[in-house]
């Protein structure tokens, strides 16, 4: 069976579309990691929205959040 791979560049749709992705799941990672409550920011950020103990780390998140996207 024959696959076809396209090797023309991404447009800049294609791009910004990746990009939006990338960015919402690092906010969504930095909310697991340290909020309890209050993860759209809907009121100003209190010290009782942050977890007491965290679960996790920042230090791979970015990477792999990046390898998802692409």
């Amino acid at each position: 069976m024959e696959k076809h791979v396209s090797t023309a560049a991404l447009t800049d749709a294609e791009l910004t579309l990746i990009d939006r992705y990338w960015r919402a799941a690092n906010y969504l990672s930095i909310g697991q990691i340290y909020l309890l409550a209050n993860p759209l920011l809907l009121e100003p950020l209190k010290p009782e929205h942050i977890k007491p103990r965290l679960l996790g780390h920042w230090g791979t998140t970015p990477g792999l959040n990046f390898i998802y996207a692409h």
